[in-house]
């Protein structure tokens, strides 16, 4: 077993990105319409420099730690990721946070496929059947708001974008998994939020406004827990296969929903009653592989 080959520990910092993950997105909900979008991506990004760099110096990689030999790699890992910031906090405008996150999930079926075509990963039956069962438990709370024929062109907007989202990020963890075998995970988060940054500066012509205190507050909030969901989620994929860790990606879809219940105040949906067993179930089928593996030891 290689020293960078831990899964639980992987699987242990891919649950707790999602649960940061979420607190960015309810940052960047509870902050309002009224931002605009890269101000949104700016602050985000901006704020997640100081966890960053915090996790480098610990580690003793700051600044020698940013130096790369892949720069072309790193600079379509951060494209691909960077619009899909984009996209996905754009999506929050037109969905509800739970619709939008939800959506996005298909990204680990994408991943775990993409992981197979492009780095040779193995497609194990466990992280087949947990992929399968999670991603048809995602079918199953998104479709009543799919399927009931009313959707207007602003939904329609908010599902395609949250789709381009999933599937660049589904490329840019891809590329993640790739990276970190070389690569120093605190480098690959920063030049990801350096070129978000870039990105969001893009948009100061088209207009900026000056946020209220509890409104910073919130944009201020999405990248302090941006940054350090950032670092768990570079560490998991250092510590576990793309592929196996998808199934545990379903894991992150209670968070937004627990949010929109307690925090936004919605009524929990039937479909999420149906849907709660199944995705958990998938990363329990993902995790057999492990108890399977060690019993034949």
């Amino acid at each position: 077993m290689s020293t960078h080959d831990r899964p639980s520990l992987g699987i242990s910092l891919r649950i707790l990105a999602g649960l940061l993950s979420a607190g960015m997105f309810i940052c960047v909900k509870a902050a309002g319409p009224d931002v605009p979008l890269g101000e949104v991506v700016f602050f985000r990004s901006f704020f997640a420099v100081i966890p960053l760099t915090l996790f480098l110096w610990v580690r003793g990689e700051f600044p020698h730690g940013l130096a790369t030999q892949k720069p072309f790699q790193h600079l379509l890992r951060s494209s691909f990721g960077a619009i899909a910031l984009f996209t996905s906090f754009a999506a929050l405008t037109y969905l509800t946070l739970a619709e939008a996150l939800l959506i996005a999930q298909l990204s680990p079926m994408l991943m775990a496929v993409g992981a197979v075509v492009l780095l040779s990963e193995r497609l194990t039956v466990w992280r087949t059947a947990g992929v399968t069962v999670g991603f048809f438990g995602v079918i199953v709370l998104v479709w009543p708001e799919l399927g009931n024929g009313s959707s207007d062109s602003t939904r329609v907007w908010g599902i395609g974008l949250a789709l381009v989202s999933a599937v660049l990020s589904a490329l840019a963890l891809i590329m993640v998994r790739s990276l970190n075998k070389t690569e120093s995970p605190g480098a690959i988060a920063m030049y990801f939020v350096i070129a978000s940054m870039v990105g969001a500066l893009c948009t100061l012509p088209w207009g900026w406004v000056v946020p209220d205190v509890p409104t910073t507050a919130m944009l201020i909030g999405a990248g302090l827990f941006g940054g350090f969901g950032h670092i768990a989620l570079t560490l998991s994929f250092r510590y576990a296969e793309a592929s196996r860790l998808a199934p545990f990606e379903y894991v992150a879809l209670f968070w937004p929903i627990l949010a929109d219940l307690f925090i936004f105040r919605l009524n929990l949906s039937a479909s999420f009653l149906l849907a709660a067993p199944l995705i958990l179930a998938g990363a329990v089928i993902a995790a057999g592989e492990r108890n399977r593996s060690a019993e034949m030891r």
